[in-house]
Parts: C-alpha cells; sequence; structure tokens
C-alpha cells in the first residue's frame, strides 16, 4: 500500500491579543486553496487539526479552544486605499467545517506586523523608526481597520512594555482602530437589527431574558448576568464544566440568531458557530481574576463574561469587545445600564482574566445611533515561521 507524502506550506505562528493563529499569504497556499471552497477548508481542518474528537487537536497545530484554532489568510490588498486583504478562519475543534462568517479582533493586532514583514506594505510607507499605519481590509465582514505598528530600525518592534490581561509577558502595544464597526445591513440589519436597544428574548423550555442584540464589531448577544442564575464573576470552570449550562447558552445564542436575523431557523445555528456571540454583563463587583490577580469594582465599569464556540472565553474576544464599548456608548443598552448608564466614549471591563479598555464614539444620524469608530491597544508577536506540513491528499 502506497501512501501519499506531506507537503510544506509556507505559514506563520502568531499570537494576536489573546489569541493564536496560523497565518499564510494567499499566494503561498496550494493552487485549488487559493479560492474559497472544500480544498481551502480541507487544508485548514488538517494545519489545526480537526476535526477531533477528542478534542484536543494534538495532530495539529490547534491549542484545543476557540482561542488558539484559528488561521488568517492574508494578501495585497484590492480595494483602493488598502494595503491588505485580511481573511479570517475559525475553526471547529471537534466538528469538520470553517466557520468564515465573522471577524477575529484579536487577530486583527497581528495583521500589521504580518503584512509588514512579508512584503504586504509598500516599502515607501514603512517608516525607519516610528508607526507605520497599516490600512487593512476585512474580507469577511467587509471593514476597515487601521492597526498602528510600532517599528524600529526598519523592523517590526514585537517587544515592549505594554501590558494585556489574558497574555503572560509585556509586549509592544499595537493600537487598533475599527472604522464604521457597526452592520451596514448586509447581515442581519443594522446595528440594532430589531430597532430597539433591549428586546425580550423567548427561548423554549428555558426562559425569558432581557437582550441587547447588536451588530458592531461582531453580532453579539447581551444578557444580565443575573437574570441567567449568574453573578457576573464567573471564570472558565464554573461555566465550561457545566454541560448543561453550556447547551442553554446554546440554544439561547440559536434562538437569538433568529431574532437577530442571522439565520432563519434554529438548526442552522450548528453551522454557524462563531456568530453570534452570547455575552452576560453585570454590575462592577470585586473577584479574583484566573491569574490570581484581585480586580477591584472600583478598577471597572462593569464585568462582562462571553462565550465563543460553545465555551465561556478566557478573556475577551477583540471584536467582541468593540460590540461591548459600542453598546456601552448608547444609552439604555443592557451594556450600558449595567456600566451606570448616560453616555461615554470609552469603558473598562472586567474579564475572567482581568480588565480591557475600549473606547468608541456614538451619534445620532436621521433618529439612528451610529457608530464611527472603536478603538483599543493589542499586542502581537510571532512565535514560529517557516513551513507547516500536511498529507498530500488531505485536501
Amino acid at each position: 500500500m502506497s501512501f501519499a507524502p506531506q507537503i510544506k506550506v509556507p505559514a506563520t505562528y502568531l499570537r494576536g491579543g489573546t489569541s493564536k493563529g496560523v497565518f499564510f499569504k494567499l499566494d503561498d497556499l496550494p493552487e485549488s486553496a487559493q479560492v474559497a471552497g472544500k480544498a481551502r477548508d480541507q487544508l485548514l481542518l488538517r494545519v489545526i487539526g480537526s476535526p477531533d474528537p477528542y478534542g484536543k487537536q494534538i495532530d495539529g497545530m490547534g491549542g484545543a479552544s476557540s482561542s488558539t484554532s484559528k488561521t488568517v489568510i492574508l494578501a495585497k490588498s484590492t480595494q483602493p486605499e488598502h494595503d491588505v486583504d485580511y481573511l479570517f478562519g475559525q475553526v471547529s475543534i471537534d466538528q469538520a467545517f470553517v466557520d468564515w462568517s465573522g471577524n477575529c479582533g484579536n487577530l486583527t493586532a497581528a495583521v500589521g506586523s504580518f503584512a509588514i514583514s512579508n512584503g504586504l506594505v509598500d516599502a515607501a510607507r514603512i517608516p525607519e523608526n516610528g508607526v507605520c499605519t497599516v490600512r487593512i481590509w476585512q474580507a469577511n465582514i467587509k471593514k476597515t481597520i487601521i492597526a498602528h505598528v510600532p517599528v524600529t530600525n526598519g523592523q517590526v518592534q514585537e517587544t515592549g512594555d505594554f501590558e494585556l490581561d489574558g497574555v503572560t509577558f509585556p509586549a509592544a502595544e499595537v493600537q487598533i482602530e475599527f472604522l464604521d464597526p457597526a452592520d451596514d445591513g448586509e447581515d442581519g440589519g443594522a446595528m440594532f437589527p430589531t430597532g430597539n436597544v433591549v428586546d425580550t428574548l423567548v427561548v423554549p423550555e428555558i426562559g425569558t431574558f432581557q437582550a441587547t442584540f447588536i451588530n458592531a464589531g461582531i453580532p453579539t448577544i447581551f444578557l444580565n448576568a443575573e437574570d441567567l442564575g449568574y453573578q457576573g464573576t464567573e471564570l472558565q470552570d464554573a461555566i465550561n464544566s457545566d454541560v448543561e449550562a453550556l447547551a442553554k447558552f446554546e440554544k439561547i445564542r440559536a434562538y437569538g440568531a433568529v431574532k437577530m436575523g442571522l439565520i432563519q431557523d434554529v438548526a442552522e445555528a450548528a453551522s454557524r458557530q462563531h456568530t453570534p456571540k452570547v455575552a452576560f454583563v453585570s454590575k462592577p463587583q470585586t473577584y479574583i481574576a484566573s491569574s490570581g490577580k484581585i480586580v477591584n469594582a472600583s478598577d471597572v465599569d462593569l464585568l462582562v463574561r462571553a462565550l465563543s464556540m460553545g465555551k465561556l472565553h478566557h478573556a475577551m474576544m477583540g471584536t467582541a469587545a468593540v460590540a461591548i464599548g459600542t453598546a456601552a456608548a448608547i444609552p439604555n443598552t443592557l451594556v450600558n445600564l449595567a456600566a451606570g448608564g448616560g453616555e461615554r466614549e470609552a469603558v473598562r471591563f472586567g474579564h475572567p482574566s482581568g480588565t480591557l479598555r475600549v473606547g468608541a464614539q456614538a451619534l445620532k444620524e436621521n433618529d439612528q445611533w451610529v457608530v464611527k469608530k472603536a478603538i483599543m491597544s493589542r499586542s502581537a508577536r510571532v512565535l514560529m515561521e517557516g513551513w507547516v506540513r500536511v498529507p498530500a491528499d488531505s485536501f
């Protein structure tokens, strides 16, 4: 019996924010995977090590969590006034599919540095010393993101003293601007798809909840922690070890997705795991973060816990942070009320790993709330570069 040899595909393994992913240049992929479709999905599944019934992704680059089961494909931008096209694929751990329905805000922090280091940004736009402004076209959601990447001696600077809760070591700060982060109506309606800042969500056999549905950064369903029977101070084990709780959250997510217009039937949610997200909020409280650090109630404006790919996230997804900042800026959303109400341009929230600050400016145009920009800081670092190997007959 003969077996197919392994092939080598150029790749870089990067940390961006509190996530890790395998980055590819589009033209480095095998020809059949340079276009969207089955071959591309199968290649990325094999790279990451999915589907894995053991849930560990031992035979791939994935790290057995939603934060580490990620892929990115980059190319010189086809859009005017942009440097790089950024396509994100969230790889399922235990199922054979790649979800292309949304962005990864954390890995966005690494897109600019990869683009600079791999010749996707014109050399004339890269300073010898200073900050390089990388104009990113986020192809999944068709939005512009601006990354401000520090450069020293013509090279991306990755080391520094910027600390990010959820990341062990300090690094260089990368400021990210999400321009016009709210949905433009192409997928599930406007920023508030129901037209309301607070709705009633009825979930059969689970309950009736107040909810804020928002399309900003990533489609997100916000609930009150108290309505779910939680305090808002929970860490991962409190949720992820509770099978019934996870099933309840998934059912809430499915019914919320229908209400947001993202899917037509709750059964479709199983093949759209990346979006929408579900998060629950509460007023400030003192708690002990997963690192053992005490987060005092006085340190934050509110607490937020969010689920990604069916599990409570260890920190906070970058795109969900955009949703949090946007919702906090708009009076009377559940996020805004948990933060004390009123109008605000920035919010600091507590998550399982610590705290995060995100800014957003909201204003009314034609009696509709709009947000022109959301801003936050992240960091990024190359962990390994070279090639990934996959069996030639796997895609």
